[in-house]
């Protein structure tokens, strides 16, 4: 009962959640609200994965009146009910802007009549279609758990339903193909996977997931310029990204790449969703995850792709990519020196060791204090495994006593400590130390194997290192 249910939904009232202005539409759309004593009614519209209030109507006469200037972006809009902000949905085309509607709230899509708007006459016949099959599906869901006897005889009926609803989305998909209404009921179809009965079970469910995959999007259009206003269009693209993709920054960025190459023609969605991809790479806990925001400025950025930004901006975010790309994972670590407190230099590249740990900390930094009892306890494990750390306090000038005594002080004095009190070598924007502490691993060769880890994660990450090393 996925199908009836998933589609259902968009008929029910809804908490609204977040407001803010969008851009300008026109229209009028007249209202009529029975079993309501409000005397306001708000129209929403979605965006991408977000709401937003598009215009206010005042009762007159026992009537709401929205209308504007200028045609509205054609999608899917919400008719917003104070004072809990519940909605109701309705169909915006591009050739239907002016069209009435009067609507009981205590029973939305029996009693909703449309007058000048086909779209919605569509819409809401589909739906008290799938209403009149609800209760029954519902109830059948209930029994199966309670009667466990007769669950079979249950589950036949829900597949019959499944087949009626299947029935009537062909038959809507078939009469009006390019409606709003057949773009919702794809997007929310499932996929018809092949069995691939002929394989072994490990490799028939890899070829499902990939069939998967490959077909995701068959059914959604993503340069249709009404996905961005259909509720639909963030759901399937995060899906996509988190679920039917790997969490890893290679295969992230191809999935990227394939989401907005199916955007060229919207450019609408084209810049919303870079944007979006930009900000997510560059907010991502998950490590190497700054490769994508390297390659997302690299390839639309850089090239002129984003047309809407100011050349400051752009200059900012070219700027922020260089700084990033020499200590992406797999980078040979830029080799600078630093000062032990005897004034000796020493570089990070003189170190011989298996593994290099870069450790840039703080004397007064809470996460530091808690960091250092693990990193203590890592480097006393794996000192004779190969491993050397350099300690990199990052206090200044008169500041950087503190740092010495604070190694005495919490037996930090068994690794190479040391700093660069007039930061001479640039080290916080090369290694884009904005905050501590700061982790690096490195490989003999001084690439970088992971980087900005926790301290308590370090002898985990470690391990997995040395055990990943020697399967090879």
């Amino acid at each position: 009962m996925r199908i009836i249910i998933t589609l259902f939904v968009f008929s029910f009232l809804f908490s609204f959640a977040a407001w803010a202005s969008g851009p300008e539409g026109g229209y009028r759309i007249e209202v009529q609200c029975q079993n309501y004593d409000g005397d306001t009614l708000k129209l929403g519209y979605y965006f991408g994965k977000s709401q937003y209030l598009k215009d206010t109507a005042l009762v007159n006469q026992g009537k709401f009146v929205f209308e504007g200037d200028e045609p509205l972006e054609p999608g899917v809009y919400l008719l917003v009910i104070p004072p809990d902000n519940k909605f109701v949905h309705v169909l915006v085309a591009a050739d239907q802007q002016r069209f009435s509607l009067t609507v009981d709230l205590n029973d939305i899509v029996k009693s909703a009549k449309f007058k000048g708007s086909s779209e919605n006459e569509i819409y809401y016949d589909y739906l008290r279609k799938l209403e009149e099959r609800r209760p029954r599906a519902e109830e059948l869901k209930k029994l199966m758990i309670e009667d466990s006897l007769q669950a079979g005889t249950y589950k036949a009926e829900l597949a019959v339903i499944d087949e009626e609803v299947a029935k009537i989305q062909a038959e809507e998909i078939k009469k009006y193909p390019k409606h709003i209404t057949s773009k919702l009921i794809r997007a929310n179809q499932e996929i018809d996977v092949p069995p691939y009965e002929d394989l072994e079970e490990i490799d028939r469910k890899q070829k499902q997931y990939e069939y998967f995959r490959a077909h995701y999007f068959d059914q959604f259009d993503l340069n249709d310029p009404r996905a961005m206003r259909s509720g639909v269009i963030h759901q399937k693209i995060d899906f996509y990204l988190q679920k039917l993709t790997y969490q890893v920054p290679d295969s992230q960025i191809v999935a990227m790449d394939y989401l907005l190459s199916k955007m060229d023609k919207n450019p609408e969605a084209f810049q919303y969703y870079l944007v979006h991809f930009l900000n997510e790479s560059a907010r991502s806990k998950r490590m190497g995850m700054d490769a994508a925001y390297v390659h997302l400025v690299d390839q639309y950025y850089a090239k002129g792709l984003a047309t809407w930004m100011e050349r400051e901006q752009l200059d900012k975010l070219i700027a922020q990519a260089e700084t990033l790309r020499p200590i992406l994972i797999g980078k040979t670590a830029p080799d600078l020196p630093f000062f032990k407190e005897n004034g000796e230099t020493i570089t990070i590249h003189s170190i011989k060791a298996e593994y290099t740990v870069l450790f840039f900390w703080d004397p007064e930094c809470g996460h530091c204090k808690k960091s250092i009892p693990f990193i203590i306890d890592f480097y006393n494990a794996y000192k004779d495994k190969g491993v050397e750390l350099l300690a990199i306090c990052t206090k200044t000038g008169s500041d950087i006593s503190s740092c010495w005594s604070t190694i005495k002080e919490r037996g930090m004095d068994i690794w190479v400590n040391a700093s660069d009190q007039y930061l001479k070598n640039r080290y916080k924007v090369i290694y884009d130390v904005k905050t501590t502490p700061q982790i690096f691993v490195l490989d003999k060769d001084k690439k970088i194997i992971v980087k900005k880890i926790a301290g308590e994660d370090l002898s985990t990450v470690m391990e997995e290192i040395m055990k990943v090393k020697s399967e090879k």
